[in-house]
């Protein structure tokens, strides 16, 4: 491992705030991505669980810290190799994911995971699927020929149970859009169902319900407008949509990013409603996502969204108890806080945060990075200087 990581206490410019988002993703990927590198995952993971923890937790929470660190990670990972010290954190990473993965799909070894039972699976199989989307040539591609046959084996395994109907049915679409992705046999119909419902499901000013009901929680977040949006992709491109279609959505999906960027108040907090929230920065993939999209409306300064995030990023990992004296992550929104956890979350389950760092797939060249630090919307508003009015949209 590299020597002990030093968080940069203050966001001063760009480059220093992306050292600190690559140090501090590195400090939470490495636990996970370096013990299945060595086959020790299920030996070294702790089994912490939130109060009346619900599932069987040997049986999900490794697939857990494994999809969802890689669903995160997968753009940074995706950059060209340099010798600059992140360039090494980078291949480190890399070379030790692309290692593990091997055995996590291996019958006789360790590590192997469970897609086979329970229902938790079809969650994070699909995380690791859009994992494979997101960075295909270098993380599905160099993998060996029985590697990728068992992958696809245990993805197809999946289909023996069926998603519950909310943002589940998304999990199983990207799956499937997955193996579509590569070549093989897929199963449409759950793409469909999945593109159907949501479109049923919009309510309007960028938000979809989660379901029948609307859920005022981070799931439009979460997995929501993310995970469409990748998944559109593939219809679009097996012209199974019309490209009006994603287009739709990717505008939906900008302007719930906004809605975030509004909502990080002048401290860098955001309000805590809503399940899920031991998934920490995650509550803003979108507009992480978004901005890796270089897709920002243009009231937006992206440094200003650079700065915003850099702030939570500081109030909620910095927080002492947020990691475990061995570095893995701990139950909780700031620090260590195993009652607000749900009945569904384990250790396992908080590398979902690593998707709030998607905006690291933007190279250390871009204007996300290079512009000086800029206020966000809040912090200008209640500072008494001018911001722009919002407003609601009809699509």
């Amino acid at each position: 491992m590299f020597a002990k990581v030093q968080l940069i206490a203050q966001q001063t410019d760009g480059q220093q705030d992306r050292v600190y988002w690559t140090n501090l993703l590195y400090k939470i990927s490495y636990p996970v991505i370096h013990n299945i590198s060595e086959g020790t995952l299920t030996k070294n993971l702790p089994l912490e669980k939130g109060p009346n923890y619900g599932l069987n937790v040997t049986k999900v929470t490794y697939m857990e810290a494994i999809g969802r660190t890689m669903v995160g990670i997968a753009p940074w990972l995706s950059l060209n190799d340099d010798d600059t010290e992140e360039g090494l954190m980078r291949k480190q990473l890399r070379t030790k994911l692309l290692k593990g993965l091997p055995n996590l799909v291996n019958p006789s070894h360790p590590d192997y995971l469970n897609f086979r039972t329970e229902q938790q699976p079809i969650v994070d199989a699909a995380f690791m699927a859009q994992a494979f989307l997101r960075a295909q040539a270098q993380l599905w591609e160099p993998l060996d020929t029985i590697t990728k046959q068992r992958f696809i084996t245990e993805f197809k395994s999946l289909r023996n149970r069926k998603a519950f109907n909310n943002n589940w049915l998304l999990f199983s679409g990207i799956t499937e859009a997955f193996l579509l992705k590569i070549g093989t046999q897929a199963d449409t119909t759950k793409m469909n169902l999945a593109y159907r419902k949501f479109k049923e499901w919009y309510v309007g000013d960028g938000l979809y319900k989660d379901g029948e009901k609307f859920a005022m929680d981070y799931y439009n977040a979460f997995v929501i407008h993310s995970m469409l949006i990748d998944l559109l992709a593939i219809m679009v491109e097996n012209r199974m949509i019309e490209k009006s279609e994603y287009y739709e959505a990717l505008k939906r999906m900008v302007r719930y990013a906004e809605i975030q960027e509004r909502m990080i108040s002048p401290e860098g907090t955001y309000p805590t409603i809503g399940r899920s929230l031991t998934y920490r920065v995650a509550a803003l993939q979108t507009l992480a996502h978004v901005s890796l999209l270089e897709k920002l409306p243009s009231s937006i300064n992206p440094a200003q969204v650079r700065s915003a995030i850099t702030k939570v990023m500081h109030n909620q990992f910095d927080a002492e108890g947020t990691f475990s004296k061995e570095g893995w992550l701990q139950l909780g929104l700031v620090g260590h806080q195993p009652e607000i956890a749900d009945t569904y979350t384990s250790t396992g389950s908080l590398y979902l945060c690593t998707t709030g760092f998607l905006a690291l797939g933007l190279p250390a060249t871009n204007s996300f990075w290079t512009a000086p630090a800029a206020e966000w919307t809040s912090k200008k508003a209640w500072s008494g200087k001018p911001v722009k009015k919002d407003y609601k949209v009809d699509y």
